[in-house]
Order: C-alpha cells, then structure tokens, then sequence
C-alpha cells in the first residue's frame, strides 16, 4: 500500500491514478505494456490537448518504442493505435536501454563481466623506457 502512494519509480501511485481517470483519456497500449492518454481538455499553455505515459512498471523513458514518442512529442497527430507507424522488413524492433541491468553488454575483458583480459597476441610489444 505504501508503495502505491509514494513508489512513483515502479508505477503510477494512486494520485496519479485519480488525476488520470478524471482528466484523461486512455488512447492505447504498447507491446510493453505502457498505457498512453491524452487529456480531455485543452488547456495547455500552447492550446494543444496534453499528452502522457503510465509505464509499466519501472518508470524509463527508454521504454517508449519510436511511434509512441513521435505521438508524445506531438511529431504525429493520431495515435500508432489508429494510423500504425510503417516499418521496413530490415528494421529490428525497439528495445530499452539495458545499461545497469544483468542483460546488459560487458565487451570482453569487462570488469564487470568474467573481469579476466584475453592474454596479448604476438603484435603487443610493451613499452620500456630508454
């Protein structure tokens, strides 16, 4: 309980909850479970309806895919839910930033990683003074 009224990092507290169901409108969801709304109103300081996301789980910015943000930004006027971004058959799809979870890449010889360093080839030749 106390997490939903003070745990803004790993959801939307309960606040935010009210706030969004009287004033917004829920306009889709991705595939990673991030539920998008529009307001209502528009009474915006540029006259424009306002526009949010509700994570799904951990709040990161990371995790809103290319055409979600272009509606967020106002770079596209109807939602992906309705006029769906087109992609091209080489293009892979979004994936959030994983820098500082276990699924993240360690380059070989990574600290964080087996923290072991390949042993230098034949062309490594180590510096001496003269």
């Amino acid at each position: 309980m106390l997490n939903k009224l003070f745990g803004w990092w790993n959801g939307a507290t309960i606040g935010t909850l009210v706030t969004v169901k009287s004033r917004g409108d829920h306009v889709g969801t991705d595939e990673f479970g991030n539920r998008y709304f529009q307001s209502r109103d528009t009474k915006s300081y540029d006259g424009r309806r306002r526009r949010w996301v509700l994570y799904n789980g951990y709040a990161d910015a990371s995790k809103v895919p290319p055409d979600w943000h272009g509606w967020l930004r106002y770079t596209f006027d109807e939602p992906p839910s309705e006029d769906p971004l087109l992609r091209k058959a080489w293009e892979r799809g979004h994936m959030p930033n994983l820098t500082g979870t276990p699924m993240a890449w360690l380059p070989p010889g990574s600290l964080a990683g087996e923290g072991r360093r390949p042993k230098a080839d034949g062309d490594y030749e180590a510096w001496r003074p003269e």
